[in-house]
């Protein structure tokens, strides 16, 4: 379906005073735009007639010519209707409807001659998208964004669920306070990273999530961020006003533009039931269709890794134990081997096997090439070649071996940070991946960055980040990116950009844990823009197992594991455990070799941030049905509804469970698992533990 209605009104001078209006499809949300004291252009947005964003003002302060901010006058405004339904190359549905009214207000300063402006608003049944357009014109080309004036005018002092804005880094604990209390708890917030620049006692990173105590969930995040600076909040906690603040390059500007351009789009999600937040493709819709005409080579991954091993202290990355190394200049055969190295021959061989014999596409891989000795918190800007493998790491015989075993390699790219590096050696180190059977990618971006004063966050980085995958799109390889930006809904426009990290994921649970809401607040927030390789299926939750020098333990049950890999979406999903723990548990195991991650369906269930999550999802192009619920520290009872199944069927479902005395601390490995007939009717009650969760695989009985 595809509906197009255009209508167009135009607004003589003088008269911008007068408000435009528009509402959502099913009329639930109201946007007013207007021009108040000195032109300043503002807006307001209210859902079923509760304000969700008071009048805000809206413009761009620039550095090299006047600014956009007031002085305007309206010229004409339009408005569209869109409504269409697209089918994206893998994800949480088959379909995804793009339904929304449009409000397109084109601008004039008084002060500057025929500059223009234009502000588009798209609104949603789930939400509002906006951004700001400069169209060609004669006097406005090159200009540099000093800031943008972007404000979100909060109704209240609403519970939020944050992070410490940083222009290096998201991986922090999540926060749950009211607004009000940010200032006070900021410092404990801000906790040590391999390299982090928070940037203010209020600042907050997107996606912001909120409710309101008249129960609004409100999410504030950006779409389509591209050839821009990624934008942060900075609460102004006396007024409860968000303002944006973008991160700065080296030199403390925020953007280098050149007409025609736009902004990213700036999202607010809102509804008054939780799981609406959580189903909305608001951010999605809001990115372009594909740039790809053949998108035959894109496919979801299920894999297992030499990775787990080596975050654990058990192995090692690095093929000795030199503490300098200058990448060309040492001979590796010569040097002592330390005896830890994981990313060896045989090895990996055992991992190969191990995917073969369980239906796993690809195997990962890292710490295979030189130079993981002398690399971390360096600043050092020649430190990988991407090419050059260890002398214990035979390429040719893994990529050999691994295709008589009909599984894929997983390459590693471990940049440093040095992004002038990565990008030196990038056609090399693609066509390396052709040649030896490599189709997928986890590039890593850990330290500060390089060129030295650039931040994760900045336009230069975004512009990076964006080159890498439409370069690796040339040689047909698919991209997971880690300490990258956050997403932004990129993967519709750019499929190959299966996951990101961006986000505190199972390696802190080695590192000293993750809150055991966690992952009951991660699809709230980090997952509205796109999924993360979140690498779940821990089953080994007491770390000292692997490394008896480190006490960690992952803060979850078994159970809870195997939920993760319906509740945590994403096409990319990881058995991260070692194989030889999976071997004691196969019937654990199971749910991990049967489960999907590429669906026709997804319904949530229920849902509250930093409490539970229960969702269920139809398999791509089967019949058959995973549901997957997790709880925060607190045991609960889950009701589990399956009218989501076609009716007039049966099936059977497995159920996994946690064990009657199964506690996240105390007994994370109790779990019990049991059949049963369900239909479309059934309803069932399925106790959580502390920290815990449950599974559930179902399929027709003919």
């Amino acid at each position: 379906m595809n509906k197009f209605i255009p209508a167009l009104f135009l607004v003589a001078f003088g008269l911008f005073a007068q408000a435009q209006e528009i509402a959502s499809p099913d009329k639930n949300l109201n946007l007013k735009f207007s021009l108040i004291q000195n032109g300043v252009p503002a807006y307001e947005l209210n859902y079923k007639n509760k304000p969700v964003i008071k009048s805000s003002k809206l413009g761009i302060e620039t550095k090299d010519v006047p600014s956009f901010l007031d002085g305007f006058t309206v010229v004409k405004t339009e408005n569209t209707t869109f409504d269409e339904s697209w089918n994206p190359v893998w994800g949480e549905q088959k379909t995804i409807r793009n339904n929304y009214n449009e409000l397109l207000v084109t601008l004039a300063q008084k002060s500057v001659k025929d500059r223009q402006i234009k502000i588009r608003f798209r609104l949603f049944n789930d939400g509002l998208g906006f951004r700001y357009e400069f169209p060609e014109q004669e006097n406005l080309t090159y200009f540099v964004i000093k800031e943008e004036r972007t404000q979100f005018a909060l109704a209240g002092d609403h519970k939020a669920f944050w992070l410490p804005g940083d222009f290096d880094t998201q991986e922090y604990s999540t926060v749950t306070s009211n607004l009000s209390e940010v200032r006070g708890k900021m410092k404990a917030a801000v906790t040590p990273n391999a390299s982090q620049h928070p940037f203010s006692d209020t600042g907050l990173q997107t996606p912001l999530m909120m409710k309101s105590k008249d129960g609004l969930y409100i999410n504030i995040h950006e779409a389509a961020l591209i050839d821009y600076s990624c934008m942060h909040l900075e609460l102004d906690d006396k007024n409860l006003i968000l303002n944006s603040f973008l991160t700065p390059d080296a030199i403390g500007d925020k953007g280098y533009m050149q007409a025609p351009t736009q902004s990213p789009w700036r999202t607010i999600v809102v509804s008054d039931k939780a799981t609406e937040i959580l189903a909305s493709k608001l951010i999605l819709n809001l990115n372009e269709p594909t740039k790809y005409e053949d998108v035959s080579w894109i496919k979801p991954v299920k894999y297992v890794g030499v990775w787990w091993e080596m975050i654990t202290g058990k192995s090692s990355w690095a093929y000795n134990d030199l503490t300098s190394v200058k990448l060309g200049e040492l001979d590796y055969s010569k040097t002592k081997p330390n005896g830890k190295h994981a990313a060896n021959t045989a090895h990996v061989k055992e991992y190969i096997d191990f995917a073969s014999k369980h239906g796993f596409d690809a195997v990962l891989v890292e710490g295979w090439n030189e130079g993981w000795e002398d690399w971390f918190g360096k600043s050092k800007d020649y430190v990988f070649d991407f090419v050059t493998p260890y002398p214990d790491f035979d390429v040719k015989e893994l990529h050999r071996y691994a295709a008589s075993k009909g599984v894929k390699m997983m390459m590693h790219h471990e940049t440093s940070g040095s992004i002038r590096n990565y990008e030196r050696h990038m056609d090399k180190a693609y066509q390396f991946m052709v040649e030896n059977g490599y189709n997928s990618v986890k590039s890593g971006y850990v330290g500060d960055i390089i060129p030295r004063g650039e931040y994760h966050y900045g336009q230069w980085a975004n512009n990076h980040y964006l080159y890498a995958i439409t370069k690796a799109a040339d040689y047909k390889i698919m991209v997971n990116a880690h300490e990258a930006v956050r997403p932004t809904g990129l993967s519709r426009t750019y499929p190959n950009l299966i996951g990101n990290e961006a986000a505190r994921g199972t390696e802190y649970e080695a590192f000293g844990g993750n809150n055991a809401d966690h992952t009951t607040i991660l699809p709230f927030t980090r997952l509205m823009g796109g999924p993360m390789d979140y690498t779940p299926g821990i089953f080994q939750t007491k770390v000292s197992a692997y490394n008896p020098d480190n006490n960690s333990f992952v803060h979850t049950t078994l159970a809870k594991q195997l939920a993760l890999y319906v509740t945590m979406y994403s096409p990319l999903q990881m058995a991260a455990d070692l194989p030889e723990t999976y071997n004691k548990h196969l019937d654990a195991f199971q749910f991990i070799k049967d489960v999907a991650i590429d669906w026709d369906e997804t319904n949530i269930l229920e849902a509250e941030p930093g409490d539970y999550i229960t969702i269920a999802r139809k398999a791509k192009g089967k019949n058959e049905w995973f549901v997957g619920g997790i709880s925060d520290e607190n045991a609960r009872i889950s009701n589990v509804d399956f009218s989501f199944l076609p009716k007039g069927k049966n099936y059977e479902a497995i159920v996994y469970a946690d064990g009657k005395d199964a506690h996240y601390e105390t007994n994370p490995q109790s779990y019990a698992i049991k059949k049963m007939k369900v239909t479309s009717k059934t309803k069932l009650k399925q106790q959580i533990a502390p920290g815990g969760g449950f599974a559930i695989s179902i399929k027709e009985v003919k």
